[in-house]
């Protein structure tokens, strides 16, 4: 069975939308990831704050990696966000992806993104459906 790090590190070579957001991956372990990105001018919308779309975006990729960290490949089936705090151009924002329940074939994870203050921006939380392909060396 794969590790958990080289899993992700499989899917992110692959992930061309979380590389053009700049996102990097800090910490993978089974059932958890923390990532982060820099807010950069283009993701801001015409309120002059970041698009919400971007930090969905962050935490749907940090909620992607620990899903599938477990071994099995897993897809999303249900999100939700709340978004908590505007966030601006030039901010740091992390997000940590935790499993809540793993089953044979779901699993659940609430994901918190924060800034550079440690102030929350987003509440994510996701539903996966788990596949019975599990992850291989490719």
């Amino acid at each position: 069975m794969m590790t958990p790090k080289a899993i992700v590190d499989q899917m992110y070579a692959h992930d061309t939308f979380s590389q053009w957001l700049g996102i990097s991956i800090e910490k993978i372990e089974q059932g958890f990831a923390q990532v982060s990105m820099v807010v950069k001018g283009n993701m801001l919308n015409g309120f002059g704050i970041a698009h919400g779309g971007i930090t969905y975006s962050l935490a749907d990729s940090a909620f992607a990696f620990a899903s599938n960290s477990q071994g099995r490949h897993a897809v999303s089936i249900e999100t939700s966000i709340s978004h908590t705090k505007a966030v601006n151009e030039g901010d740091t924002l992390t997000a940590v992806a935790k499993e809540d329940n793993l089953a044979n074939r779901l699993g659940n994870y609430s994901i918190t993104v924060t800034n550079q203050e440690q102030e929350v921006v987003a509440l994510f939380k996701g539903t996966v459906f788990r596949k019975d392909s599990p992850w291989s060396e490719k």
